[in-house]
């Protein structure tokens, strides 16, 4: 299974500090970040991370950037203008 999420995550350390929590707090499941947003606002300018594995808990994982000041929520089809 994969999940994508849409965060405000912005720079290769943020994201690299993220994945160190990340692989701690769900050592089952692969992580990685797309770093190549656009310029406009969140949510519609975003960078994605991805999570993989047998059993996803995407409001946990959520709930673990939010409480690392970042903002994220799971990718839905969206039309941003």
């Amino acid at each position: 299974m994969i999940e994508v999420f849409i965060t405000d995550i912005q720079t290769q350390m943020q994201a690299d500090s993220m994945l160190e929590i990340l692989k701690k707090s769900f050592p089952e499941l692969k992580f990685n970040f797309d770093l190549s947003s656009s310029d406009a606002p969140f949510p519609c300018g975003n960078n994605i991370l991805r999570a993989e594995g047998a059993m996803i808990n995407a409001e946990s994982i959520i709930a673990t950037l939010n409480k690392s000041a970042f903002k994220c929520e799971v990718l839905e089809d969206k039309i941003c203008v």
